[in-house]
Formats: C-alpha cells, sequence, structure tokens
C-alpha cells in the first residue's frame, strides 16, 4: 500500500477527529486520572460501581412497569409486570444493600474467570503444538489463578475485587483514547502537510 493510499484509508478512519482530537486526549486523561484514583479507593469504586449497576435495574424495572399498564389488554400483561416487579425488587435490594450485592457478584465473577481459565487451558492442550498454543495455556492458568485467588479471599474480596476491575477499566480505556487521539493528530499533521504541498 502506497503512502497515499495510506494516508487517504487513516483520513476515512479518522474523519473530523484528526481536527478536534485535543478532547479526546483529555478524556483519555481524565479516564487515567480516574482510574488511578480509584486503585486506591477500590471499596468506594465497588459501592459506587454496584449502586450505579442497582440504579439502572431499578430504572429498566420502572420503565417495563410503565410499559405493562400502556398494554394492558395482552396475554402476556402479568408476566410481563411480574418481571418488572422482580427488576424493581432486585434494583432496590442492589441500590440498599451494595455490599451484600458485590460479594455476590464477585462470588459470580470468581466463578466465571475460573470456568475461562479452565476451558481456555483445555483448549490449549487440544491445540498442543500448534503455533501460540503456549500462550493459550498461559492466559487459562493466569485466569483459573486470579479466579482461584479471588474465591479463596470471598467475602472479603467482595469489598475491593469490582472497584478494581473498574479502575483497570478506566485506565486501560484512558490509554486507548490517549493513543487514538495522538494517532489522529498525526493524520491532522499529514493531511496539513500534504494540503501546503498541493496548494
Amino acid at each position: 500500500m502506497s503512502n497515499d493510499e495510506t494516508l487517504a484509508l487513516q483520513k476515512e478512519v479518522f474523519g473530523d477527529l484528526s481536527k478536534n482530537w485535543g478532547w479526546l486526549l483529555a478524556f483519555g486523561i481524565i479516564s487515567i486520572i480516574l482510574g488511578v484514583i480509584g486503585l486506591g479507593r477500590a471499596v468506594a469504586f465497588t459501592v459506587a460501581g454496584v449502586f450505579f449497576f442497582g440504579a439502572l435495574i431499578l430504572s429498566g424495572g420502572i420503565i417495563q412497569f410503565i410499559q405493562a399498564f400502556k398494554c394492558k389488554g395482552w396475554k402476556g400483561f402479568i408476566w410481563h409486570l411480574l418481571i418488572a416487579l422482580l427488576y424493581i425488587f432486585a434494583g432496590i435490594s442492589v441500590m440498599t444493600r451494595p455490599l451484600a450485592a458485590s460479594a455476590l457478584f464477585t462470588l459470580m465473577l470468581a466463578g466465571a474467570i475460573i470456568a475461562v481459565g479452565i476451558i481456555r487451558i483445555i483448549m490449549a492442550l487440544k491445540l498442543r503444538g500448534t503455533k501460540g498454543w503456549g500462550w493459550l495455556l498461559f492466559g487459562g492458568i493466569v485466569a483459573l489463578v486470579l479466579g482461584l485467588m479471588i474465591a479463596a479471599q470471598w467475602p472479603v474480596s467482595g469489598l475491593w475485587v469490582i472497584g478494581l476491575f473498574i479502575a483497570i477499566e478506566l485506565i486501560m480505556n484512558g490509554w486507548s483514547y490517549v493513543f487514538i487521539a495522538l494517532a489522529a493528530k498525526e493524520v491532522g499533521k499529514a493531511v496539513e502537510a500534504e494540503a501546503g504541498a498541493t496548494a
């Protein structure tokens, strides 16, 4: 692919972002800062994350409850109403007892990570001898150990695991946006240089 084709593809990918990359860079930096703060305040991030999740469930339940009464004539009305009430009950329960909810979510998360680790290990062993199977095995072992560590520290791990994951996600998300913004900036410079050369 020639330089002109590469530049055209980059212009298509980034569009106007190459002119407004600063906002994305600022957003990325803010995400990183929030994530670093979250690493030191994992319990607060856990409570906030679980409370927010509960609020979303409650909102969904209220919307479904209202929707159920707007469609009273249909046969599924009772089931629709029961599901709405369950959502409302679950949302209120999570919001009023976020630490208990975080302990339950953490146990489920640990189980899921352990299951993923076991599946990756089995896949790696079935693919033994093919290129890259060792990385799959390594990923499976890491996931299995991580899941077992979380489960071994349960219910105490329920206080910090979700907050830690949110903080790490904010940091990774922030770095992603920083790199995208810097790449968009370079494309913008290349486009300006090309425009100057053709003028």
